[in-house]
């Protein structure tokens, strides 16, 4: 009664999992102990051949030594059985001890996670809080916490360049302000950011940007490139310092990014509808699958900067340096090149139709083209 009333309470009550073990253990013990009883005593004569009490005549013809020598033998078997019990009554507690000791782990990790959650939630709100600050220095210190929490939490990577990238659209001149020659500080420092983002920590956001607002002839988009990259639609900055920028699938609709410097910037699968990037600095940049249709890239230097499969559909390209550009299945139609540089240009499989400022003629001259070039 006693073993089964500890056995319900070790397994139903709701008490602490030490008192839980503890009822356990001691209910085990005192089935261990009568076991141990049972077998040295009624067992060890029954394996004896005592079956029934000896009657006097049974017993007369045993020696005392005899029925002694019988029983110890039995009990001393037993003794061995009794151990061999004990011994695995304390594996299975030394299991046990070791699953209550992983439990143990598991919870003190799971309550570690959950505070870490915690100090990256109070990081990622003051450095929020610190980008509507007037001064400087404290917007500056909000910036680069946000690239070093974007660093230590990937689940939260994405979100952080969101929130970098509308930081740069709401404080950049708006659209009937002068523009000046160069962004402020605290915008080129989240632009700089921006640039050194590790695309392989980025939840990679695929589909078609959609429509928020339209306003007669204005039409302002929001969302993600087709690479889920940062998104600068209608962003307007002048001499942006972008050397080497990662921008791998960047929303850059109707971004003014005039006079910037995107040396070596890789801006493959970017969106850049519209985009006014003229006397832009693009040597050796990545522009493979860009979207450029449209886009005004007057007396911008392309030197040897790839093209490959870029929409470069009604651009302007005049005056634009485009040595040595890798232009390969590119679609410039429409485009205007008048005074355009095609020198050692590779516009194989490129499509040419209805170009305007050189002729199918000097292009072929200059230029690098095959039957697959189409004019």
């Amino acid at each position: 009664m006693v073993i089964a009333a500890t056995a319900w309470a070790a397994v139903a009550l709701a008490v602490p999992d030490w008192a839980r073990w503890t009822l356990a253990g001691i209910a085990l013990a005192v089935i261990s102990s009568l076991g141990i009883a049972w077998l040295i005593g009624p067992a060890a004569r029954r394996l004896a051949g005592e079956h029934r009490p000896l009657t006097a005549a049974e017993r007369r013809q045993m020696t005392a030594t005899e029925r002694v020598e019988a029983v110890n033998a039995a009990r001393h078997t037993l003794i061995q059985a009794a151990t061999g019990l004990v011994i695995i009554a304390g594996v299975v507690f030394t299991a046990q001890g070791l699953w209550y000791t992983a439990q143990s782990l598991d919870a003190s990790r799971q309550a570690q996670r959950t505070a870490e959650q915690g100090q990256i939630t109070d990081r990622y709100t003051k450095a929020v809080e610190q980008l509507g600050s007037r001064t400087l220095d404290i917007r500056l210190g909000g910036i680069y916490a946000l690239e070093r929490l974007a660093q230590d939490s990937p689940r939260d990577h994405q979100t952080i360049y969101d929130v970098l990238a509308a930081f740069t659209r709401e404080h950049d001149p708006k659209p009937k302000a002068t523009m000046p020659d160069t962004p402020t500080t605290d915008i080129q420092a989240a632009l700089t950011v921006i640039g050194r983002r590790d695309t392989t920590l980025e939840a990679r956001r695929y589909g078609p940007l959609k429509l928020i607002r339209s306003r007669g002839s204005a039409t302002k988009v929001f969302g993600f490139g087709r690479g889920g990259g940062p998104d600068l639609s209608n962003l307007r900055i002048r001499g942006a310092d972008l050397l080497d920028a990662n921008l791998i699938g960047a929303n850059l609709i109707d971004a003014n990014l005039t006079d910037a410097y995107l040396f070596g910037a890789n801006l493959t699968d970017a969106n850049l509808l519209r985009a006014n990037m003229s006397d832009a600095e693009l040597q050796r940049a990545n522009l493979g699958s860009a979207d450029l249709s449209a886009a005004n890239l007057h007396a911008a230097n392309l030197d040897s900067a790839s093209l490959i499969q870029a929409s470069l559909s009604g651009a302007d390209l005049s005056r634009a340096d485009l040595t040595s550009a890798n232009l390969y299945d590119a679609n410039l139609y429409g485009a205007n090149l008048y005074g355009a540089s095609l020198a050692g240009a590779d516009l194989r499989g490129a499509d040419l139709g209805q170009v305007t400022g050189l002729t199918p003629a000097h292009i072929r001259r200059v230029a690098r083209t095959d039957h697959t070039t189409r004019f």
